[in-house]
């Protein structure tokens, strides 16, 4: 155990020196503080020369301190091992992944993720959570060589920020923050800007091993989308090309379904629950399937004879039932905007995270059959799908 403790913090000094060294990341906390997460490592500029610049993680809070190295480096020695367990090393030149327990440690070599090492600015509160020069970003037109926004993407470039922050917090939130892997899979993923920048975002910024597959029913789409992948050297991201219906899903962590159009989202949170997902994140659309039935109750005639009025008393029908069919399955649901309507019409986004222990179903089962009743809907896609024997 105390070797590859000494094999890790060589390789970390090692890429100090060289200038190789990315980030350092300390999980896996055993110690006293019950909010302490994990320290993030990184270097930076002061006035007074190159600090190792420490950010504690809490549930509700970060705090920040600054080190000289040879501090800096004596701290982390002093941590592993006695209140951090695991540490993730990130240089150019490779990454190191280091798990201790009781009686042995493992330490882990593989590819590096980054391929240079970052600025070493201390003001980084206005870095966006997507770095703007990737590779995929230009390559699917949303920003250009330079690493520029086109006038014309601004709002694609707000969702894709506001997507990955909201992603990011729905994952701090659940019993998947400590994962080191993780398993995603994005139906109906489309052109995948938001997949690629999810992908990026836990593989690249926060070091977790992820394996994630984009399903798209349009084989043009999936071919590019793989293309882009393979340009961006993303390894553990694939494009399929099958409909949400048809995919053959089995272990996921975390199952999403942007705008997936009318029952087909349904599908999508059907594909979820049967395979236990974790977190599941969808944003509804086009809510035809409740609408073609409703039959308005006399005492709301007067207020749905008007088009615009019943189309959103049929989305927001639609989604509280599926919000109410997840819980029904031992999620507890979260339904609120996505993106404000300026970027994106369709900016509702259910989530459902996974319960240790499934809710009395009796009272849901009840609301859901009285809302079928007062407005005179027949049949719901995915209540439909989830009286169906499992296969």
């Amino acid at each position: 155990m105390t070797e590859n403790i000494k094999k890790f913090l060589t390789e970390f000094a090692a890429s100090i020196t060289d200038g190789t060294f990315v980030k350092l990341t300390l999980g896996n906390y055993k110690g006293s503080d019950l909010h302490l997460q994990k320290i993030n490592v990184r270097l930076i500029k002061t006035n007074k020369g190159i600090r190792l610049f420490f950010l504690y993680r809490h549930d509700s809070r970060d705090i920040a301190k600054n080190y000289t190295i040879p501090n800096g480096q004596l701290l982390i020695k002093q941590l592993l091992g006695t209140e951090f367990f695991s540490g993730h090393l990130f240089t150019t030149n490779n990454d190191f992944q280091l798990d201790i327990g009781r009686k042995n440690s493992r330490l882990n070599v593989g590819k590096p993720a980054f391929k240079k090492a970052p600025p070493l600015e201390h003001d980084r509160k206005k870095e966006k959570l997507i770095d703007p020069h990737s590779v995929y970003l230009n390559a699917l037109g949303i920003t250009n060589t330079n690493g520029e926004v086109g006038s014309q993407q601004q709002s694609k470039w707000k969702q894709i920020n506001k997507y990955v922050q909201i992603l990011a917090d729905l994952v701090d939130r659940s019993d998947l923050k400590d994962r080191t892997s993780l398993n995603i899979v994005d139906m109906g993923s489309g052109k995948g800007y938001l997949t690629f920048a999810a992908y990026d975002y836990f593989k690249n910024i926060r070091g977790i091993d992820v394996q994630m597959t984009g399903v798209e029913a349009r084989s043009d789409l999936a071919a590019i989308a793989n293309d882009v992948a393979r340009a961006s050297e993303f390894d553990g991201l694939e494009f399929v090309q099958a409909t949400i219906e048809s995919f053959n899903l089995k272990d996921v962590n975390i199952l999403i379904a942007l705008h997936a159009c009318d029952t087909a989202t349904d599908d999508a949170l059907f594909q979820g629950i049967r395979a236990n997902a974790d977190l599941i994140v969808a944003a509804p659309c086009c809510h035809k399937q409740i609408r073609k039935q409703m039959k308005p109750p006399p005492m709301m005639n007067d207020i749905l004879k008007h088009g615009v009025m019943i189309e959103r008393v049929a989305e927001t029908l639609t989604d509280g039932l599926r919000a109410l069919l997840l819980e029904r399955a031992g999620y507890a649901t979260r339904l609120f905007e996505f993106i404000s309507v300026e970027h994106t019409p369709k900016n509702n986004m259910l989530v459902g995270t996974k319960l240790a222990e499934a809710k009395d179903t009796e009272n849901i089962e009840t609301q859901i059959t009285d809302l079928k009743e007062f407005f005179g809907i027949g049949t719901q896609h995915l209540e439909d799908l989830l009286q169906k024997p499992a296969r």
